[in-house]
């Protein structure tokens, strides 16, 4: 599917700004050439023209006409890309329950002398404070407090 850059006269205006003042990252400046010479309204060039006349892949056109279709100008333009909002595992009171069990003892049924991420990552499990949770994920959940248990061994 060819993506149809179509830029307002507002658009237009601010990438030719852009070429002309010259103070801009080399990336923003490659795309602003793309997104002009991809507008329908003046040329709209292929993918393949454009390419040449920049000395650039077509691939890299094809992806900013791409981006500035479905994402926004702006996002084509800055090379921005939606963040993707991963949810935490830990909610604030399971991180309490998480350090305060990382500075409890042992109990002496699981044979340690002292807690390893993957022993801290079961114990979250049985208590009930999450469903699942990886012995890394515990690790960077305790990095981020500066607590850790006393061994690292993941044994």
């Amino acid at each position: 599917m060819k993506y149809e850059v179509h830029l307002t006269s507002e658009e237009r205006a601010h990438l030719t700004a852009i070429l002309k003042s010259g103070v801009a990252p080399t990336r923003k400046i490659t795309h602003a050439r793309i997104l002009l010479k991809a507008d329908q309204k003046t040329r709209g060039l292929d993918d393949q023209h454009i390419a040449e006349q920049l000395e650039i892949s077509a691939r890299t056109v094809a992806r900013v006409r791409r981006r500035d279709v479905l994402d926004g100008f702006e996002a084509a333009l800055d090379h921005l890309r939606p963040q993707r909002l991963k949810p935490k595992k830990l909610d604030e009171r399971s991180e309490a329950h998480l350090i305060a069990l990382s500075c409890s003892t042992v109990p002496d049924d699981l044979g340690h002398k002292t807690w390893t991420l993957r022993l801290l990552a079961d114990r979250m499990v049985e208590l009930g404070y999450v469903e699942s949770i990886s012995h890394e994920t515990v690790r960077v959940y305790l990095k981020k407090t500066s607590s850790s248990p006393i061994s690292t061994n993941n044994s």
